[in-house]
């Protein structure tokens, strides 16, 4: 059976609680993405900042150039070990109706698994082929 590490995108955008929030709009959007990890220096997962999350700069008061991610990351973040079953992984995307979750390995970001990604997985197990 499936593991999100089977499953999982190894390179993963990520960005740090200092950087400029509009900065990570920009990567949000410019990358075409709908969340982005946020880790520290060691890679430790420390939060996610999500589409969701970048909504609430428009009620933002003041829309100061210094906000930073800090300011507007979800801090509590649902992620999965690498080993864990790509059964409960899709279980927690589709009941708790989020996009992507972060994988990790000692709490140290590993890679992210996506809805898309858990779909090419159910064509490889079902042993069809995947669009191209």
């Amino acid at each position: 059976m499936f593991k999100a590490k089977d499953v999982m995108t190894k390179v993963v955008i990520t960005v740090w609680p200092q950087m400029p929030i509009y900065d990570a709009i920009r990567t949000l959007a410019n990358r075409n993405i709908t969340g982005l990890p946020v880790v520290d220096a060691d890679l430790t997962l420390i939060g996610i900042l999500s589409e969701k999350d970048v909504l609430k700069t428009l009620y933002a008061s003041e829309g100061s150039p210094e906000q930073t991610v800090k300011d507007f990351m979800s801090t509590e973040v649902i992620s999965f070990d690498a080993n864990d079953s790509l059964i409960d992984l899709c279980d927690c995307l589709t009941k708790k109706n989020i996009i992507r979750v972060p994988i990790t390995e000692g709490g140290k970001l590993l890679g992210i698994v996506s809805r898309s990604d858990v779909i090419r997985a159910i064509l490889r197990l079902k042993h069809q082929q995947a669009p191209n």
